[in-house]
């Protein structure tokens, strides 16, 4: 059964990722009248750039051709702690720790290799990255403490396996809305980030892959779906009940997919804030996940 388990969730990981950019952009394309881009475009984007060479400066070393690999294969190790419809196999106690210091290598090894570059657009890149990072991860991590108070495991699939529903109706509902701003602000969404904008004194995350192309390009573009999957799959367990078996699938594929549209919605309804308040709304997850905290604690 862990076999299978395991087989499953790696085709999982391996084929969906691509597939929620497709949804966002489907969904922004519906509310501003265009027909969009195909579902399958982020498929074919990684496909052709796969196949293409790079183009490396003189003046960068190693770690910027570490980076992108490295940052794939930190996302790739904690999606397999992960639970997607049914636990993950590989879990253990305290892997909930294990995925939050994954989610901080892949962002090193990404700021890193922006630094590599020697430029200051993408060093301005990482600086902000960096800062609102700092603010992110706090909210994550009270976030996962409470929800181990609620039920005490330090593991995923305990965490999020249907015993956090113990947690008063106001804990869960702060909880969700805390994880769900960490959502857009890790994977770069508006109203923190815009992942389509080309103006480079406001771009954050995109602007440390200027230098990117070809597979390095590519690897990247599939560590943010997959990112965005690890996220979206911990807020449906956080929220929905899943069924075993086949219908459980169904339900955890018909989750994500309505949590995509949700991002497309959100980024479709309102603009980007400003810079100097995007730290004022990530202070307000880590209140929400520290009210949480609290209430647990009763």
């Amino acid at each position: 059964m862990n076999v299978l388990a395991a087989f499953e969730n790696g085709a999982v990981l391996l084929l969906l990722p691509p597939l929620l950019p497709g949804i966002i952009g489907k969904t922004k394309a519906v509310f501003g009248g265009r027909k969009g881009p195909p579902f399958l475009q982020s498929y074919h984007d990684i496909l052709k750039l796969v196949g293409k060479g790079a183009v490396y400066s003189r003046t960068t070393t190693a770690m910027f051709r570490l980076g992108p690999v490295l940052s794939l294969a930190a996302l790739m190790v904690a999606g397999a702690l992960v639970p997607l419809a049914h636990d993950s196999p590989t879990s253990f106690p305290g892997d909930a720790l294990l995925f939050a210091y994954l989610l901080g290598l892949a962002r090193f090894a990404t700021m890193a290799a922006a630094l590599d570059a020697g430029s200051s657009f993408e060093g301005m890149g990482a600086s902000r990255e960096a800062a609102f990072s700092s603010l992110a991860e706090p909210a994550l991590v009270l976030a996962l403490a409470a929800l181990f108070r609620a039920t005490g495991g330090l593991s995923l699939n305990r965490m999020f396996g249907g015993a956090q529903w113990s947690v008063s109706g106001a804990g869960l509902v702060l909880i969700g809305g805390g994880l769900f701003l960490v959502l857009l602000s890790e994977n770069s969404r508006i109203p923190f980030d815009d992942p389509a904008t080309h103006l480079e004194l406001t771009m954050i995350h995109e602007v440390m892959t200027l230098d990117h192309g070809g597979p390095d390009l590519a690897f990247i573009l599939y560590g943010s779906s997959l990112k965005l999957l690890l996220w979206s799959s911990l807020l449906v367990r956080l929220l929905v009940p899943l069924p075993p078996g086949a219908l459980g699938w169904a339900v955890w594929t018909g989750g994500v997919a309505a949590l995509a549209a949700a991002v497309g919605v959100v980024e479709s309804s309102m603009a980007r804030l400003k810079m100097t308040r995007v730290p004022q709304v990530l202070v307000l997850a880590v209140c929400a996940a520290a009210f949480a905290v609290m209430l647990a604690l009763k």
